[in-house]
């Protein structure tokens, strides 16, 4: 008999995936069936995403499922947070797709703290300030293209975006929201007299959804396009409400990573955590699976090797991530550090200069070939998680004897290593399909072939291998 198959469309930072999954003897099974390059593009002075581009790719992706055979008949969408699109009263797209990594937000905050000040803030949205969050996007839209802003009917966010295009339904998702740090913790849906106070239109954003929700089946125009009819469903759309939705962790209280372009470092609660401590410390209240809270901080992760890796490619020196980790345990004892969550590392020019500038500015030795670099950034993201530990321990008052590491990143051997000896925890590494697994886990749960969360976690656990590395 033919499984029920569901799609999973993850997008990174880098890259996004067709992922399809069903559930065979006891276990959830993975067929990657399609992959697409997504890169940010300068465009009239702005980095900004190809939309209209990577709608086509999942359109390609839904298309190679039907010449397979394998028809989904559930698909979900998930993206990396904070980032939108505005909709005229003809649901066209109003403005260039900007990324987050584009500068327009720089001082956005000094205007924003004249009128809510970053304690009040915190203590609204439960989510700390990063400069790329939505409400400085749409501020810095307000200081310098307000005719956008009042030409605007809708905002979607990205998976709310491409579901539209699937479906000509429009709904935004409660975890990806949640990003945006226009969400009250409390209610966790919009804080409309929030958005009074910073002068947006409260007007265009409409009722949040939960995950689990119908978005609706695929207009005329898809099913003609792909071959096929298919539903919509809303997984976590925000891929770390995803990934973490898949630790395999039996337990109610665990820390984990979301490790990929960025380093998520947390724990899951069943309430927030909006404490002067835990806004000093840096750490966010994002939205979860089942109304849960994603207490986390938000370290630059993978994003600086990756960057690394490109520029030194460009020279002629090809190295697999597994090989930059060899060359890394070869320059070991090299000294140097820097400290991973400064901005400075969030979009320069060239990561590797970037690097050796904080190494000599701070007195440190500078690093020079590719295994020095590779190291300096390596132990410094894993002495990073080990002072993140620490500091969620004390906020949170419980002790964490272990730290699962999901996503890309989990395959990363040395820097798993690495992190056992910095933070003295046993390190539980997998799986590294981690959003995508999550993404196809909410959709299951939604159609009743799974129970729960929690049996969710127990069928990850039984179906992917994770690599137990002791400290």
């Amino acid at each position: 008999m033919k499984p029920t198959y569901y799609l999973a469309i993850d997008f990174g930072a880098s890259s996004g995936r067709h992922i399809l999954g069903h559930i065979e003897d006891g276990k959830m099974v993975l067929e990657e069936v399609y992959r697409f390059d997504n890169n940010v593009v300068e465009k009239n002075g702005h980095l900004c995403w190809e939309y209209d581009r990577l709608f086509q790719e999942v359109l390609n992706g839904l298309r190679r499922c039907r010449e397979l055979g394998k028809e989904p008949t559930y698909m979900g969408i998930d993206t990396w947070g904070v980032d939108f699109v505005l909709l005229d009263g003809e649901d066209k797209v109003i403005g260039d797709t900007v990324a987050y990594r584009d500068s327009r937000t720089e001082g956005m905050e000094n205007v924003v703290y004249q009128k809510v000040p970053a304690e009040e803030l915190y203590r609204r949205t439960g989510i700390v300030y990063q400069p790329f969050n939505s409400l400085f996007q749409l501020v810095a839209l307000r200081e310098q293209e307000p005719a956008q802003l009042e030409a605007a009917r809708s905002i979607l966010f990205v998976p709310a975006y491409f579901n539209f295009l699937l479906t000509g339904e429009k709904c935004n998702e409660y975890t990806m929201a949640s990003t945006s740090q226009l969400v009250d913790v409390e209610t966790r849906n919009w804080d409309y007299e929030l958005l009074g106070k910073l002068c947006l239109p409260g007007d265009i954003f409409d009722r949040l959804q939960m995950p689990g929700e119908v978005v609706g089946r695929f207009s005329e125009e898809v099913k003609k396009a792909v071959g096929f009819d298919c539903c919509v469903l809303l997984p976590a759309c925000h891929d770390t409400a995803s990934a973490v939705a898949a630790v395999p962790c039996e337990k109610e209280s665990f820390a984990y990573i979301s490790s990929g372009t960025w380093s998520l470092f947390g724990t899951e609660l069943r309430e927030a955590i909006a404490t002067r401590e835990a806004l000093d410390a840096g750490f966010t209240n994002e939205g979860g699976y089942e109304g849960r809270y994603r207490f986390l901080k938000n370290i630059m992760g993978l994003w600086m090797i990756q960057s690394a890796r490109r520029e030194w490619k460009a020279e002629g020196k090809s190295y697999s991530f597994a090989e930059l980790c060899e060359e890394a345990a070869k320059a070991d004892d090299f000294p140097s550090r820097v400290r991973v969550e400064d901005n400075r590392f969030l979009a320069p020019k060239s990561m590797i200069a970037e690097v050796q500038a904080a190494c000599r500015e701070s007195g440190q030795a500078v690093p020079e070939t590719v295994g020095e670099v590779s190291a300096v950034i390596y132990h410094s993201l894993a002495e990073c998680y080990a002072r993140a530990l620490v500091q969620m321990e004390s906020i949170t008052g419980q002790h964490f004897a272990e730290l699962c590491i999901v996503g890309g990143g989990s395959q990363a051997d040395y820097l798993n290593e690495l992190t056992a000896k910095a933070t003295g925890r046993t390190v539980l590494a997998g799986p590294s399909e981690a959003t995508a697994i999550g993404n196809l886990a909410a959709q299951m749960i939604a159609t009743g072939e799974i129970k729960n969360l929690l049996a969710a976690r127990r069928l990850i656990k039984e179906s992917f291998a994770v690599k137990r590395i002791e400290a």
